[in-house]
């Protein structure tokens, strides 16, 4: 029952298609996990380089990161490299058997380019533009920047594309979409458009400027969008956003192919996103070898559960990342994890004891393969003074995450004795679930929300919290992907949705699949267009229902939906079906002019069945009983874990985590051996046990 191999080939056929064939190599299977810290040779004299690599080897990592932010001390003046201190920290590091992340430095571009070239600056809305002295301030628009930052890349490529001590690279730092408004940006753009449309009639029909007079005779007359400016076509703005995000997968791709001219095919390259749900450029690089994230859990933005929970983080937030990143690549792994507490949050709290080691095994149950923290040292100076490190601003001295990254790397080699590579439960298998996804459908839904209370983000975490508390294992898969090994497949909020898609959904239902359809999907087709029908009528017969329309309440008047005499709020958007003959009736409005209307459908279809929740409910209550009742009647086996604890397993391991403020006591199977933790589990703790055999 316990030896089912996770299924893990899916990731292989989409999104990421890089070249180097032997990045496992340096993440072997049985290692499970490998952990790395950044170090900054630049910001400390030489004579402390060899203390300091000797200390993070000693501690018991066994990679670093180099020359992330460093152009101006590789490049001093233009044309004129300096490659000696960089040699110098490489040979250091590998006398203390260091492997090197080498980083292109695109993000911090020297002041002489920029006084130089004043051009490559990004220039905001309002005619504003940055300037020197911060980092990612240079547009990936600017043609020059473009062009000139090959230059680098090509020169560190050459010195260090054959060394065996640098096992891969990283480009740039936490790219994210430039929008510039500057003159080379507006080029781009309209040649953007006319590679995309072809000619400016289609355009005219995808933008729908007919509405409003807004139609376009000539490329030329097309502007960058003012997004502040109210009532500005919606299309225009969205293919603005499209624009942006694939100037920042392009220039990655061009980073990527320059450093290959050069680099052995075993050295891997990636990036390092920050987690943003509607960044389309993410996952879109395909010269990418794999693709990484950051995290940072404690700064004043997430608030956790009960009065103290901001020390530990919201606990969705690792997971998300885990569960949406690893679908997209060949690997997963975290480039930036918090070490301790930070210094450029609204409140810099800090963190939970235990809750440094709590988030590296997250990372770890989410099938991590290596993790890197954000920074060794501690600054003494620059923007991020009191942001911790691994050691403190002595060098020396570990800090309490610094500690907590230790015991985990110890932890980690314990458990590798036990483990058994690819075995989860079989009822864990049995409950994978699919939450299809599309960042361009947030981006839409967002910029047209309808209502004040409307929210995509929190919508779909409405679902992917509630899988969670079953004990659900879930991907967040796109729509080229193959869904067919998701028993269930949850569609929130998927609003543009093309007849090809529709079809494809309907084939998944046919042969066996469990569909969970919500709130505002196929109301439009794939360019944002509604259909000529009555609302989302190209889905009716999955739905076996109508929806005459939809409602969106004020925030002081809500209503209610019930389902089984339970009573859950809303607000925010409801679909107002009308089931056909032979379609379940789950759940009804109450309170308004439609009382007893049905909120949730259920009917059966071709070997699988669809249920369409009506309702973006408060807190979640309504998606969670729904999710519920689907998975009891498909006699999926579940489990009811409380907010904030979370079970995930892999290679024959179970993780159990507590974020929550209250104790929870783990249910262990009979034959299960504890390896780490206790079945009692108190805010921040771990347990890790091997699966009966």
């Amino acid at each position: 029952m316990y030896r089912i191999l996770l299924i893990t080939a899916l990731a292989l056929l989409f999104a990421v298609y890089g070249q180097a064939q032997d990045w496992k190599r340096f993440f072997p299977e049985e290692d499970l996990m490998t952990v790395g810290a950044y170090y900054y040779p630049e910001h400390w004299p030489q004579e402390q380089w060899d203390r300091d690599l000797a200390k993070i080897a000693e501690m018991g990592f066994t990679f670093t990161h180099f020359a992330e932010f460093a152009w101006a001390q590789l490049e001093p003046e233009e044309g004129v490299y300096d490659f000696a201190w960089l040699d110098k920290a490489v040979a250091l590091a590998d006398k203390h058997g260091l492997k090197v992340i080498m980083c292109t430095s695109t993000a911090t571009p020297p002041v002489w380019l920029v006084r130089k070239h004043p051009e490559v600056l990004i220039t905001h809305e309002d005619g504003t533009r940055m300037d020197h002295g911060a980092r990612q301030h240079a547009s990936f628009s600017n043609e020059y920047y473009r062009s000139y930052s090959q230059k680098l890349i090509a020169e560190l490529a050459r010195r260090y594309g054959q060394d065996e001590r640098i096992i891969g690279w990283q480009l740039d730092n936490e790219p994210r979409s430039t929008v510039d408004y500057s003159e080379d940006a507006l080029r781009r753009f309209r040649l953007w458009l006319q590679k995309k449309y072809g000619s400016i009639d289609d355009l005219n029909q995808a933008w729908g400027t007919n509405f409003w007079s807004v139609v376009f005779s000539d490329w030329s007359e097309i502007n960058l969008p003012q997004h502040q400016q109210w009532g500005m076509n919606l299309y225009q703005r969205l293919d603005h956003g499209r624009f942006a995000d694939e100037e920042t997968s392009s220039f990655l791709d061009e980073q990527a192919r320059t450093i290959r001219q050069h680099a052995a095919e075993w050295q891997w390259i990636t990036t390092n996103y920050i987690p943003m749900y509607d960044a389309r450029f993410i996952g879109q690089s395909k010269e990418l070898d794999f693709i990484t994230y950051t995290r940072y859990m404690v700064y004043g933005e997430h608030e956790g559960l009960g009065p103290k929970g901001y020390r530990v983080g919201e606990y969705s937030r690792i997971a998300m990342a885990n569960d949406y990143f690893r679908p997209l690549s060949p690997l997963m792994g975290v480039m930036e994890l918090q070490p301790g507490q930070v210094n450029w949050g609204s409140i810099n709290s800090q963190p939970l004891p235990g809750a440094v080691r709590l988030w590296l095994w997250h990372i770890f149950a989410g099938e991590g393969k290596f993790v890197c923290t954000y920074r060794f040292r501690a600054p003494i100076y620059g923007y991020e003074q009191y942001h911790y490190g691994i050691v403190g601003p002595d060098g020396v001295s570990p800090t309490a995450g610094g500690l907590e990254y230790q015991q985990f790397i110890k932890e980690v080699a314990q458990v590798r004795q036990e483990a058994r590579q690819g075995e989860v439960p079989a009822a864990y298998a049995a409950r994978k679930t699919g939450i299809l996804y599309d960042p361009d459908n947030y981006v839409a839904m967002q910029q047209n929300k309808q209502t004040t209370e409307w929210d995509t983000e929190a919508h779909v975490l409405k679902y992917y919290k509630a899988l969670k508390s079953l004990g659900a294992p879930v991907d967040f898969v796109r729509d080229s992907m193959d869904f067919s090994a998701y028993p269930v497949l949850v569609v929130p909020a998927y609003q543009q949705m093309s007849k090809p898609l529709i079809d494809k959904l309907t084939r998944y239902t046919e042969q066996g699949g469990h569909l969970v359809m919500s709130v505002r999907t196929a109301h439009q087709n794939e360019k944002g267009h509604l259909w000529e029908t009555p609302h989302a009528a190209p889905i009716y017969h999955l739905l076996g229902a109508s929806i005459p329309f939809y409602d969106l309440l004020r925030p002081h008047a809500p209503d209610t939906v019930v389902m089984e005499g339970e009573r859950y709020g809303w607000t925010s958007w409801g679909d107002v079906l009308e089931p056909n003959e032979g379609t379940e009736s789950w759940a009804r409005f109450v309170g308004d002019f439609y009382e007893g209307k049905t909120a949730v459908t259920h009917q059966a279809y071709g070997q699988g069945s669809v249920t369409y929740v009506g309702a973006d409910s408060h807190q979640g209550r309504l998606e969670q009983a729904v999710l519920t009742k689907l998975f009891e009647r498909l006699n999926l086996p579940i489990e009811n874990y409380p907010p904030g604890v979370l079970v995930e397993y892999r290679d024959g391991l179970g993780i159990a985590m507590n974020y929550s403020d209250k104790d929870y006591e783990m249910t262990l199977p009979k034959g299960s051996k504890i390896i780490i933790g206790q079945a009692s589990l108190s805010t921040a703790d771990v347990l890790v046990w091997r699966l009966p055999r």
